[in-house]
């Protein structure tokens, strides 16, 4: 391998690893903070966050940025060994360079499919990780000069002779050691599901809830015309299911409102509007990419006559990645057994485009927005911000 080409393969490798550690480091925020603007949210349809939000997003719990570093970190320390090694190690390098990026590029085929076609969003970090990996997935199968079939033998003669060096050794088992405790780490900082009952405000310090009820304070109320049902707290979210962050507080929010309902009974009503970023039924939205949202809206609706709005809300969250039209008029009969969904949807639109008129004069005009007790918050507040908000509208109504 020529000195240019090594450069070349590094200055990719390295525009890579930086890529994707600002992904999952943006991921991982975004995951704890709904409310984090990321640089890289640009506009409804090049938004990193919805990407990262979506079930394309994590692995077994761990955000795909963090296989993206290991990956980009394991082709950087073969790039650099390259030249330290052997005169046959240094020959397969390229080889074993252009063998990773094979896999690497159907992995990121599949996730720019996923990206464009199914969430319809384009994420700008994540497309450098694209490039970076064609990238060395041309210079490394241009330079490789042995036979591919070769390839096996060639790394397990690397291996034994990698076995029998101290240095190499280390390096592969800090390797390891970091991937794990890395995986471990990130895995354990993502917000649990919907399956905390923690109250979210013995999280925060003295300082840091007193600083939030400063601004709480401080905030503009609307008047909003939807009945608090002898509630203390009224949540009022508009929302679509077509959005990773909407999905993300419906899980994320579901153990406190659960809590505050066991500690609390009635106190705390939650009531979802809704808001699809779908040209179908909101005029705001010409260039909405959510093409099934103001059909899921419609099928939501439909299924509060019978009691299976929850359930059938559950599942378009559960299946939010893959939502089509046609998917939703399927879950419709099947999930919530809705049989007129069709002769029904007219109509039923109407109502979802009355929602979209509440939310316009309230200025909504990003998913997730919620009005609590007339305060709005556009994307959202923490869990543990929301239980101090929810705790001091409480007391202000004692």
């Amino acid at each position: 391998m020529t000195d240019k080409n090594r450069w070349l393969l590094l200055v990719c490798t390295l525009a890579g690893l930086t890529a994707s550690t600002v992904s999952a480091y943006v991921g991982l925020q975004s995951r704890l903070d709904s409310s984090y603007a990321s640089f890289c949210d640009i506009n409804a349809t090049m938004s990193c966050t919805d990407v990262y939000l979506s079930q394309f997003g994590s692995l077994w719990g761990v955000p795909v940025a963090f296989f993206g570093i290991v990956w980009f970190a394991l082709n950087a320390l073969l790039i650099l060994a390259g030249p330290l090694g052997t005169k046959h190690f240094q020959e397969s390098v390229p080889g074993y360079l252009f063998a990773c990026s094979t896999i690497g590029l159907a992995v990121v085929f599949y996730l720019g499919y996923a990206s464009l076609f199914l969430l319809g969003t384009v994420c700008v970090m994540c497309v450098i990780v694209y490039l970076a990996v064609i990238g060395i997935f041309l210079i490394s199968g241009a330079t490789t000069q042995f036979k591919l079939m070769t390839l096996p033998l060639r790394i397990s003669r690397d291996l034994r002779q990698g076995m029998t060096s101290p240095i190499a050794l280390s390096l592969a088992g800090g390797f390891v050691v970091a991937t794990v405790v890395g995986a471990a780490w990130l895995g354990e900082h993502q917000v649990a599901e919907g399956t905390s009952s923690v109250r979210g405000a013995e999280l925060l310090s003295e300082s840091e809830r007193d600083e939030f009820i400063r601004w709480w304070e401080a905030q503009p109320r609307v008047d909003l015309p939807i009945s608090a049902d002898d509630s203390s707290v009224l949540i009022v979210k508009f929302n679509d299911y077509m959005c990773p962050p909407c999905r993300q507080t419906y899980l994320s929010y579901h153990g406190l409102l659960q809590a505050y309902e066991v500690s609390r009974p009635g106190a705390v009503r939650l009531v979802t509007k809704h808001f699809p970023l779908d040209p179908e039924c909101n005029v705001n939205t010409p260039n909405g990419m959510h093409l099934a949202s103001c059909d899921a809206a419609v099928a939501v609706t439909l299924a509060k006559r019978n009691g299976q709005d929850a359930r059938l809300e559950a599942w378009l969250f559960d299946n939010q990645a893959t939502l089509s039209p046609a998917s939703v008029r399927v879950a419709a009969q099947d999930v919530a057994d809705i049989q007129d969904y069709d002769s029904e949807y007219a109509r039923t639109l109407e109502v979802i485009k009355s929602d979209i008129a509440l939310g316009t004069s309230l200025g909504v005009d990003v998913t997730p927005t919620f009005v609590i007790n007339g305060v709005r918050v556009a994307g959202g507040l923490t869990v543990p911000y929301l239980d101090a908000a929810i705790a001091y509208e409480l007391a202000r109504k004692e």
